[in-house]
């Protein structure tokens, strides 16, 4: 069986000291603001932000127009429902007007008959 070796208090600040100074040394290798491929990342990074941005633009292009199709379809239907309207109304209008006269057109063809009739008999 192993026993587990107690650290003592010293060993315990070394090694604390060890990995700090590792730490500091990992963030010592990093390179630096102008340093040739953080520069080259940088770059890329921005170009990726521009593509990005261009095609939120087009999406917002696309949305717009989409939009504007769609407006325009639903005046085009508003109108030509309003024009549908307009002419059943015309037609009913007129059905109308021929309902009144009709009677006026039969009593009138009724007396022509009725004179004709007289004018047989004389």
């Amino acid at each position: 069986m192993i026993s587990h070796k107690s650290d003592g208090f010293n060993d315990r600040l070394a090694t604390a000291a060890k990995a700090k100074e590792a730490m500091l040394e990992r963030f010592r290798a990093r390179p630096g603001p102008n340093d040739p491929a953080m520069l080259e990342q940088q770059a890329a990074r921005k170009a990726v932000a521009e593509a990005r941005d261009a095609r939120n633009a087009a999406r917002k292009m696309a949305r717009d127009a989409e939009a504007a199709r769609l407006k325009a379809e639903k005046a085009e239907k508003a109108e030509q429902q309003r024009l549908q309207a307009a002419q059943e109304a015309a037609e009913a209008e007129a059905a109308a007007q021929r309902a009144a006269a009709l009677p006026a057109l039969q009593k009138a063809a009724r007396d022509a008959r009725y004179a004709a009739r007289k004018a047989r008999q004389r």
